[in-house]
């Protein structure tokens, strides 16, 4: 189906405007432009509570800003944000972590991981692990003593948390990994990456600058950053979601694929219509929404509360 009208409408403004594309911008244009970007699509929910937190880490602290959607938080949500592990911060996916703490009733902890080329890999995935360390022994202040621990992310935030869930999943009893849009692997030249090499949000060339601020080339197909290549034999259960108009829609199927083949189970589907990014959309586009509340039910479900 064709690319939703609001998002082709901001594809539109885009070109007007002659905005470039990342790669042929600055680190500094990038993270201006993400951030940028939080405010007109709309505000996230009230929350019971949200309190700012310094996670101590084996490189030095991590500041998370923290949303408790009630006095009785079901389950434990710790959220990577996206923006090319060069990209993002938690302050400009506050609107999208209010609004999964509300609809699952899980406490949702917004990381603040380190960002490349400053800190570039393993930096922000070592923050990604401690904060799921954090969590997990701290479940009785975040949550309920024997609140469900889960992670997710979204983009390079996705990521983070596919590669933390296969790293952690059995030290920690990882109950779910929530991916949209994941990065997965280093092949730019699978179909989605043919077929939308330019002119969406998100380009070809955009992914390998990324790629080139996070980590040298030699190391692209390690598995801790191209997931792809892991084994994930006892990976935690995942649910992910691609979008049709997106360069990472074909390896988002292909690690869905990987997961199940390794007897992970799995829960996967393409939004039609949709393109990268489209999570902080949820405000502005109907089927944005619906791909939220679906992520929503599923960390509802495994934090074992199916009744809400």
């Amino acid at each position: 189906m064709p690319l939703h009208p609001v998002l082709q409408a901001a594809l539109d403004a885009g070109k007007a405007a002659n905005r470039p594309p990342f790669y042929q911008g600055t680190v500094e244009a990038a993270r201006a432009a993400v951030d940028a970007g939080a405010k007109p699509l709309g505000e996230g929910p009230q929350v019971h509570r949200t309190e700012t937190l310094s996670v101590p880490g084996r490189e030095g602290p991590i500041e998370v800003l923290a949303y408790w959607p009630d006095d009785a938080p079901q389950g434990i949500l710790v959220y990577l944000h996206g923006g090319g592990w060069v990209a993002g911060s938690a302050g400009s996916f506050d609107a999208l972590s209010r609004t999964l703490a509300k609809r699952s009733n899980c406490t949702v902890l917004n990381v603040d991981y380190r960002l490349a080329p400053d800190h570039p890999f393993p930096a922000g995935l070592h923050d990604a692990e401690d904060v799921l360390r954090w969590a997990a022994a701290r479940r009785g202040e975040l949550a309920h003593p024997g609140a469900a621990l889960m992670v997710g992310g979204d983009s390079a935030g996705g990521n983070l948390a596919a590669v933390a869930s296969l790293a952690l999943g059995k030290e920690l009893d990882i109950a779910l990994q929530v991916l949209f849009y994941p990065v997965i692997g280093d092949d730019f030249e699978t179909p989605s990456y043919r077929e939308f090499a330019e002119g969406q949000s998100l380009t070809r060339g955009d992914m390998q600058w990324f790629f080139k601020h996070y980590a040298p080339r030699a190391q692209w197909s390690d598995p801790r950053v191209t997931p792809i290549h892991a084994d994930a034999k006892g990976a935690p259960p995942a649910w992910i979601a691609a979008a049709e108009y997106d360069v990472l829609r074909s390896e988002g199927e292909a690690y869905a694929r990987h997961l199940a083949d390794a007897g992970v189970p799995v829960e996967s589907k393409t939004w039609a219509g949709l393109g990268h990014g489209f999570a902080r959309w949820f405000n502005l586009v109907d089927a944005a929404d619906e791909a939220i509340d679906a992520a929503a039910a599923a960390i509802r479900a495994a934090s074992g509360d199916k009744a809400r």
